[in-house]
């Protein structure tokens, strides 16, 4: 099947623009944004197979047809030849995981190579999954947990030993307390599970500032 031109050129520059953001320096990333990542993994297996129902449950109901319509115009393109596969395949990879990542209200920046360092948490958390344990993944945690917690109380009790100094003194140790109780005021929020999915910083943490 010939497909439009106008299809073909669309894709090829959706293709161009990931292959710029894949040389973007990474920072740390989630690993569904990877391309060895679980998002990608299943629509590896969709393309495949011919069949979308794998890559469907990581997008919501309302981004569905979307998905379909991205999947189909892949597997067309992706008949033409090795190149329009790897092209036409990177297309659908980055229409899912950017729809997915827009489902979690969570920023986007294009897909990261495969091999991108991740959090070592995240790694833990996939192996406990697998493993069916969550006890080394709870270790891990409560020692990263007890190590912030632990370095920012003893910065901020050494700074009140001389707050009344000087001024700078007292701006010093201001900033160590406000520090120390945002820290652990996140870690209760994310433990009760109040804190937002994927959030970059916390709402309000603006007034909190002001009130410290």
């Amino acid at each position: 099947m010939k497909m439009p031109s106008s299809m073909v050129i669309a894709v090829a520059a959706a293709f161009v623009v990931i292959a710029a953001l894949l040389v973007v320096p990474a920072r740390t990333f989630a690993h569904c944004d990877t391309l060895d990542g679980p998002v990608v993994m299943d629509a590896r297996t969709a393309l495949d197979n011919g069949d979308v129902t794998p890559v469907l449950k990581w997008v919501s109901k309302n981004d569905e047809a979307e998905i379909r319509e991205a999947f189909q115009k892949t597997l067309a393109v992706r008949s033409r030849g090795p190149e329009a596969k790897e092209l036409a395949d990177m297309y659908f990879f980055e229409t899912l995981v950017r729809i997915h990542r827009a489902g979690e209200d969570a920023p986007y920046t294009g897909l990261k190579p495969a091999g991108t360092e991740l959090d070592p948490a995240v790694v833990a958390a996939d192996k406990a999954l697998q493993s069916g344990s969550v006890d080394e993944l709870v270790r891990m945690v409560n020692d990263a947990v007890a190590a912030g917690i632990g370095a920012r109380f003893a910065h901020a009790r050494e700074m009140k030993e001389h707050v009344n100094e000087s001024v700078e003194a007292g701006r010093e140790y201001i900033e160590a307390y406000v520090t120390f109780v945002h820290y652990v005021e996140k870690l209760h929020l994310d433990a009760a599970g109040t804190a937002a999915h994927h959030a970059e910083a916390e709402p309000g943490e603006e007034s909190h500032k002001k009130e410290h």
